[in-house]
């Protein structure tokens, strides 16, 4: 990312004699672009106090992405301080901040250089500051470890011992900084524990769900079954009798149900229960009887959709997303023409941490505590739902228990906020596990009818995917489209994507890797048909097509590579395996990274699965800042994968989730989990993220190795469609 010379740093003396310094990059925006989101905004600060103490303030929120490690160590590692004694703040939403979001795996790429930029600036002010001191030049100074050093007499300063002095000298341009080469890094590469970890494992109360105010209520939240429904009456004057209840009361919404909804609808109409405690909130919530007008969602059901989806495949396209060449021609000449139809489910996003906030309205003024990914797009929301000016409220950042996406969108933030109002006492709103997974904004389900041809040398000339989904006209619903430049756009001549779509009043939203935590298990399984099709080794078909065209927004010898090496650490071709064991391979390159994996799967006679190992590979640029992070981030994420592939789903009937618990929407136990073995391949380009594209690959290289090991072909998900379960 390249900083502007609008670009400023802000230093000031703090009480003690101490020196805090930030920096703040202002979002360029075009004059000749139409107006757009701004872009994520690097802010970090350092805060040296009298007594030697370094805190480093991480500005973006920490949903277990590792980020309250990351961009602190980027600062430290050119301030010169041992990061053993580094203390990390969370910050609050604060416009001195910048941008404060987390999601699409931009940390790395959008804070690697400018951290190490604010760190620098630390470092050179405080030589300075040294220099002055000593009446020296300087030249003649260097910082190692928390203290300022004169060459020629040895003589050093500690950073509290120069905080104040520093705090008065003018601010060295940014840009002007000169940044340690790699070779030199000793924070940046080397593995650290996260910096929560000693609290989290003696179970300190850490999280947004433990968070506590004095005096504070409990509330629950009630809304129908069927989305977009409102009350029409309740047995409000019971509930109240419970014990413990303090108050009861529905909550109105003039949100509109439509064939797509294009953004937060923030507050859902439904019945509040406050209590002292949040037992008996619940408690008095099985007392509710509420009467829902359910509104046409009611009429929503997945069979529906899944026929609906089979009637448009057979219809002329509704619109064209890519098109190149003649593919109906290239089909008519192909040696061998292949026909699938792929399914995916609705998914939830199912963090352990239920959807929780805390907030407390007084004088006109909203204090709230959330694990939001997306304050100021909270903050927003609820300012224009409430009616209550975004300066007047103020936005705490909690850790969060997991998210995965589910924290990008604030309806929990604006419902505890509407409830605080009412009450006039702080109040924190937990959902119960049966809320979180029956109103939450599911990954959507989507259906891919392909067709695929390869001449008489193995080689595809020709694919057509006509993509049924959700939305409207020219619109998808929220992560349900299909972009024209997903593999293997480019690479085959023949190539064309359509589309028709149909309505869904429910809500849906990104879930970790957006829409390539499903199309890679289309393309990489389709692909993996047009090998064995061929009668080509599935891995050596891959390079092949990846020898192909040059696509401007793909890089093929990044990911030939990343290929190449998962095939030489799992062995691929060289190991004789057991009946009944295979290997099953597939990439994807999203979110700035390019990642292959290779799945040693076994299957027995009963169809029971065991994911014997993976191998994942990956290429996210030249440096790995936490390497125990980003292993982490892989692993987490094949685990992920694995939880999705056999039993996730999401199920409509008469307008209602059907699963409400992990019993029917399960993840991983430790007993099924593979031995996982990560490799980065380090190259010549800027650092990306990891969040994200470590998940994609997983699912078809799984689906894959059960074909080599079965001859069975999964086109539908979760495998237990297919009668499979976990060994």
């Amino acid at each position: 990312m390249q900083v502007s010379r609008r670009s400023f740093l802000h230093v000031t003396a703090v009480a003690g004699g101490g020196m805090l310094l930030g920096t703040y990059f202002e979002p360029r925006v075009s004059a000749q672009q139409p107006p757009a989101p701004p872009p994520l905004v690097p802010t970090a600060f350092i805060r040296i106090d009298r007594d030697g103490t370094v805190t480093l303030i991480s500005r973006n929120p920490e949903i277990g992405q590792g980020i309250k490690n990351m961009l602190p160590m980027l600062i430290a590692e050119e301030l010169e301080v041992d990061w053993k004694s580094v203390k990390v703040e969370q910050a609050g939403l604060d416009a001195k901040y910048g941008l404060q979001t987390t999601g699409g795996s931009r940390a790395a790429s959008n804070n690697f250089v400018p951290m190490q930029q604010v760190g620098a600036v630390g470092r050179l002010m405080l030589i300075a500051a040294a220099a002055k001191t000593w009446g020296v030049p300087e030249s003649e100074c260097f910082a190692s470890n928390g203290r300022v050093y004169h060459r020629p007499t040895d003589r050093s300063l500690g950073y509290g011992e120069l905080a104040a002095t520093a705090a008065s000298l003018p601010v060295p341009d940014l840009n002007s900084v000169k940044l340690k080469p790699a070779s030199e890094y000793k924070i940046i590469g080397h593995r650290t524990v996260g910096v929560d970890v000693p609290d989290i494992v003696s179970g300190k109360p850490i999280y947004s769900i433990d968070f506590t105010l004095p005096g504070m209520l409990h509330a629950v939240y009630q809304k129908c079954p069927v989305f977009g429904g409102k009350v029409v009456s309740a047995n409000i004057d019971e509930v109240k009798k419970m014990p413990g209840v303090r108050d009861a009361f529905v909550l109105e919404s003039p949100m509109q149900v439509g064939p797509v909804m294009k953004s937060d609808p923030g507050l859902e109409p439904g019945v509040a229960i406050v209590a002292d405690t949040w037992w008996q909130a619940q408690s008095a919530r099985k007392k509710l009887d509420v009467k829902w007008d359910e509104g046409p969602a009611a009429q929503q059901s997945t069979e529906g959709f899944a026929q609906r989806a089979r009637e448009l495949s057979q219809q002329q396209p509704q619109r064209t997303v890519k098109s190149d060449g003649d593919v109906d021609q290239a089909l008519k000449g192909a040696a061998k023409v292949l026909d699938a139809a792929y399914s995916y489910p609705f998914i939830s996003h199912a963090p352990l941490e239920p959807r929780n906030c805390t907030a407390v309205f007084k004088n006109g003024k909203l204090e709230i505590w959330s694990n939001t990914q997306q304050p100021a797009r909270g903050r927003a929301l609820v300012a224009k739902i409430l009616g209550i000016p975004e300066d007047d409220i103020t936005i705490h950042l909690q850790r969060a228990g997991g998210s995965f996406g589910r924290g990008l969108t604030s309806d929990y933030m604006v419902e505890v906020s509407a409830i605080a109002k009412k009450v006039g006492t702080p109040v924190k709103l937990l959902w119960s596990r049966e809320d979180d997974m029956t109103h939450d904004y599911y990954r959507p389900g989507g259906f891919h009818f392909l067709k695929g041809g390869v001449d008489a040398s193995g080689k595809i000339v020709a694919w057509l995917n006509h993509f049924v989904s959700f939305g409207e006209g020219e619109t998808y619903a929220p992560t349900a489209g299909i972009s024209p430049t997903e593999f293997p756009s480019g690479f085959v001549p023949n190539f064309s994507i359509y589309s028709s779509v149909m309505p869904l009043m429910l809500k849906t939203g990104a879930l970790r890797a957006p829409t390539a935590n499903s199309q890679a298990f289309v393309f990489q399984s389709f692909i993996d048909e047009l090998a064995h099709a061929a009668g080509k080794d599935p891995l050596q078909f891959r390079l092949e097509l990846l020898a192909g065209a040059q696509p401007q927004t793909y890089n093929p010898a990044r990911m030939r590579a990343v290929v190449e090496l998962v095939a030489e650490k799992s062995g691929w071709g060289k190991r004789t395996l057991p009946k009944g064991t295979a290997l099953g391979v597939a990439f994807h390159y999203s979110f700035q990274g390019y990642f292959a994996h290779v799945a040693e799967v076994s299957v027995n006679a009963k169809k029971a699965i065991k994911v014997n190992k993976v191998w994942a590979c990956g290429d996210v640029g030249s440096q790995i800042v936490n390497p125990s992070g980003a292993e982490a981030q892989v692993q987490g994420a094949i685990i992920d994968g694995l939880s999705e592939l056999m039993f996730q789903e999401i199920t409509l009937e008469a307008g209602r989730v059907v699963q409400t618990n992990y019993n029917q929407h399960e993840l991983l136990r430790i007993r099924q989990a593979p031995e996982i073995e990560v490799h980065f391949l380090k190259t010549d380009n800027p650092p990306t993220g990891l969040g994200e594209p470590a998940l994609p690959p997983l699912l078809p290289a799984v689906c894959n190795a059960i074909f080599a090991a079965t001859g069975q072909r999964i086109r539908t998900l979760p495998l237990s469609k297919s009668g499979y379960s976990w060994a």
